[in-house]
């Protein structure tokens, strides 16, 4: 009798196994795949019956999107005066006006995981031009005033917490320009789900060597910009903040730029508004050693191109002399934690412009902190 139950709840055992195998494989087949967003760059194109000129006028004219206010239809080549307006996906893109904004709603994903969007987007006519990002209930204002490459678009990414399966994602113009028209262009819009990052057994740091981060369109060599955000966000290059009032640093691939280690680097493209920081548990008293690499991105960016590490009191500048083709130096700080929690900064020291006037900076790339035995070897001495 004993083992026929013994028999029962194994089987039983065994079946809810099964199951759970089976739900977590629906679960995967159905998550949202990396990439494109349905009609994410716009080529499917609105009916010629639901524009007048470029202008979009129903509501749900662009497939997969809904549009509300001044929005335009822009089709590559497309010309405002003397100005070209070129499309980095494909042969379309939106141009957001006055008050407008495009919407369209995300399926098939993963309640509490968090996810990162990708998009491109260029000024046309407005001087201060910015957008309003939005999950419900997480929204932020990304400033695109300062261009970073020479063709005029660049790619931005901003991340979320999913608190349901399906949310909608919002991209507001909240511009009032005298020209209701003027605002961004907007296309190629992908997401991406973020893994949560974890610490190694050599390294405190999550996310050190930056693998981990948004999405990056294999045909546009300008890298990902990470915004600004508040400490409060969930930030694509999780658990890194980039803190500043309206600059960014940029996330690279190796595809396109010289990277010191792996498949991904941050250029701080920015000077010295913009820090790159992230936050660790520490023991007062006890001693730390930082270290990383500082170098350039092989992209033209030359010059002197120095890191400023801070972490407690301590602080180390790694100079370094470009010529705009890639190569690095290792920086080291050794420091005192004088809290339980360090943070652990990077700054470029100085401003750098390429030839084509864009701006550019030091590429930061394999962030270490350990813990160091200086007080047990001091004991061991005594």
């Amino acid at each position: 009798m004993r083992k026929g139950k013994e028999m029962v709840r194994h089987a039983r055992g065994a079946a809810l196994f099964l199951l759970a195998c089976f739900a977590s494989a629906a679960r995967a087949a159905t998550a949202i795949p990396d990439g494109l967003l349905p009609n994410g760059n716009f080529e499917e194109a609105p009916a010629r019956s639901q524009l007048d000129g470029t202008r979009v006028t129903g509501r749900y004219a662009i497939p997969r999107w809904e549009v509300s206010g001044f929005v335009e239809y822009i089709g590559s080549g497309q010309k405002q005066g003397d100005m070209l307006l070129p499309v980095p996906e494909g042969a379309y893109a939106v141009r957001l006006g006055n008050e407008a904004s495009i919407r369209q709603q995300v399926t098939n994903l993963a309640p509490r995981a968090r996810y990162s969007i990708t998009f491109s987007a260029a000024r046309t006519c407005a001087q201060a031009e910015r957008l309003n990002v939005t999950v419900d209930p997480e929204s932020d204002v990304l400033p695109v005033q300062t261009v970073y490459t020479s063709s005029g678009w660049d790619s931005y990414s901003w991340a979320f917490e999913a608190r349901r399966s399906a949310v909608t994602l919002v991209v507001h113009n909240p511009g009032a320009d005298d020209d209701a028209a003027c605002g961004p262009l907007l296309d190629a819009f992908a997401i991406k789900t973020l893994q949560p990052p974890r610490r190694t057994k050599n390294n405190m740091l999550k996310n050190g060597d930056f693998e981990e981060g948004p999405y990056i369109f294999r045909n546009t060599p300008w890298g990902v910009l990470v915004p600004p955000m508040d400490e409060d966000d969930y930030s694509p290059l999780s658990p890194w903040m980039v803190l500043s009032s309206t600059k960014s640093v940029k996330y690279l691939d190796a595809a396109h730029y010289a990277v010191p280690r792996g498949a991904r680097a941050v250029e701080l493209v920015a000077g010295a508004e913009a820090a790159l920081v992230q936050d660790v548990g520490t023991v007062p008293g006890r001693p730390y050693r930082l270290e990383f690499s500082a170098g350039d991105a092989g992209d033209g960016c030359a010059g002197s191109l120095g890191v400023q590490a801070y972490a407690a009191r301590g602080s180390v500048k790694v100079p370094y002399e470009s010529e705009g083709k890639g190569g690095f130096e290792r920086g080291v700080l050794e420091f005192t934690a004088i809290a339980n929690r360090t943070r652990v900064v990077l700054v470029s020291t100085a401003y750098t412009v390429k030839g084509d006037g864009t701006l550019c900076g030091p590429v930061v790339d394999d962030v270490s902190l350990v813990r160091t035995r200086a007080h047990a070897a001091r004991r061991l001495l005594l």
